[in-house]
């Protein structure tokens, strides 16, 4: 059977079109005007988008399944119009052996209605300076390496990590930071720690294993990508290490970009993240750093937590905001449609064309004959809400609902097949 997706605005190779996709066994067929189809699909007036690419999220399965699962989250990441995700490996337990690592693969393929790419970790258990066997996790099915949600704290075993990366050609992608530094802060150094009498962050714990990873990069030529950079001094470093042929990328998450420090009303648990909130002088670097491509493309950090983990004070809270389902109507509503600080064009590329280019992820996020018909349709033109009911994953911890908001997801397409509509739960 052959499907068309009639009279969208066409978001293809960097360029908006309006035109029609065809879908033909589970591939765009062609990309045209006047094609037609055994069903019909009216995308008048919507945007229709290559599905877009995630490459941070956290499932949370196994081991702690009551903050979200396999499913729920991929659900998720459908419902805000993500077809391609890669998926942390803090998981319970981590995916360090090759065993663990194809039941994870398999796991995913399973359970997960959207691709899922798995990360393997950069050392055993996340938290110890032992490497797990690189070339074995990767022929099991790793994509890349990451011990997101720690920062690998000694600079010895972050060196021998890329250079055994860099001989099994995987990309180490860091959660920049010193504990040491970080010091079990909870709020940005600044006027608000000091206003809600909380611990500071300073920023020195992202920007000092940030420098020195850049060194250790530079030395050993692995692809260093770094993962929710959230402060300007982060976004200079990178900047200069770019300009001097350093092999590095790296990825803002919303919520840096939409809020600061200065957006916590009180002391709320759903403001509490890691890194923290930022001042407005940091939001601002990272928006010139993603207009100057500094900084290569837009994450979301996905990290879902139970609902009475959040409530109460920033203290006893868990680190983390939700992101799947709010990522793109919130960017495209505050900075294309009122404040105009970026186009329609350069948002889609953050979050379709340039992870898959900095992760060479094959055919993912891109509309083009023989591709897979991943496809993501959204409405530009009507406000709605964000409201808990409507959320796919476990998760509410996010700050962003009850905003209104443009950009809404219609549909998705998974393969051709519809894996979120609009209406249904």
């Amino acid at each position: 059977m052959q499907t068309v997706i009639k009279n969208g605005m066409v978001y293809q190779n960097g360029r908006l079109l309006h035109a029609d996709v065809l879908i033909e066994d589970q591939k765009i067929k062609a990309i045209g005007t006047d094609l037609t189809g055994d069903k019909v699909i009216d995308a008048t007036g919507k945007l229709v988008s290559p599905g877009l690419v995630d490459v941070h999220v956290h499932y949370r399965d196994p081991g702690q399944t009551y903050k979200e699962d396999i499913e729920t989250g991929s659900k998720a990441a459908a419902h805000g119009g993500f077809t391609t995700v890669g998926a942390m490996p803090n998981v319970t337990p981590v995916p360090d052996t090759p065993d663990l690592m194809k039941k994870m693969v398999q796991e995913n393929k399973q359970k997960g209605i959207v691709h899922i790419f798995q990360y393997g970790p950069i050392t055993k258990n996340e938290t110890t300076d032992e490497l797990p066997d690189y070339a074995a996790l990767k022929k099991a099915g790793a994509f890349a390496l990451s011990n997101d949600g720690h920062g690998v704290q000694t600079a010895q075993t972050m060196y021998l990590a890329m250079q055994e990366a860099k001989k099994n050609d995987l990309i180490v992608a860091a959660h920049a930071q010193d504990d040491s530094l970080f010091n079990h802060g909870i709020v940005n150094e600044g006027e608000k720690a000091k206003e809600l009498n909380l611990p500071p962050v300073t920023e020195l714990a992202e920007t000092t294993q940030i420098a020195r990873d850049l060194l250790l990069a530079e030395k050993t030529g692995v692809h260093y990508h770094i993962c929710h950079v959230s402060t300007k001094t982060s976004v200079e470093l990178v900047r200069m290490a770019k300009a001097c042929g350093i092999n590095v990328t790296c990825e803002a998450a919303p919520h840096h970009l939409l809020l600061t420090e200065d957006d916590i009303p009180k002391d709320n648990g759903y403001y509490k993240m890691n890194p923290p909130l930022r001042s407005k002088e940091d939001q601002a670097a990272l928006l010139v750093g993603l207009l100057d491509g500094t900084i290569d493309l837009i994450a979301t950090d996905h990290a879902p937590h139970a609902k009475q983990e959040k409530q109460g004070g920033m203290q006893n809270a868990a680190f983390g905001i939700t992101g799947s389902e709010t990522a793109f109507s919130t960017l495209y509503t505050k900075f294309v449609k009122e404040d105009k600080v970026f186009t329609l064009e350069q948002l889609l590329s953050w979050l379709s064309d340039q992870p898959v280019k900095v992760f060479g992820l094959k055919k993912a996020g891109v509309l083009e004959p023989g591709c897979p018909a991943d496809v993501a349709i959204f409405d530009l033109e009507h406000e709605t809400e964000l409201k808990e009911k409507d959320y796919q994953s476990k998760g509410i911890n996010t700050p962003f609902t009850g905003q209104k908001i443009y950009g809404a997801t219609v549909m998705t397409m998974v393969d051709g097949e519809v894996v979120y509509q609009r209406g249904e739960k």
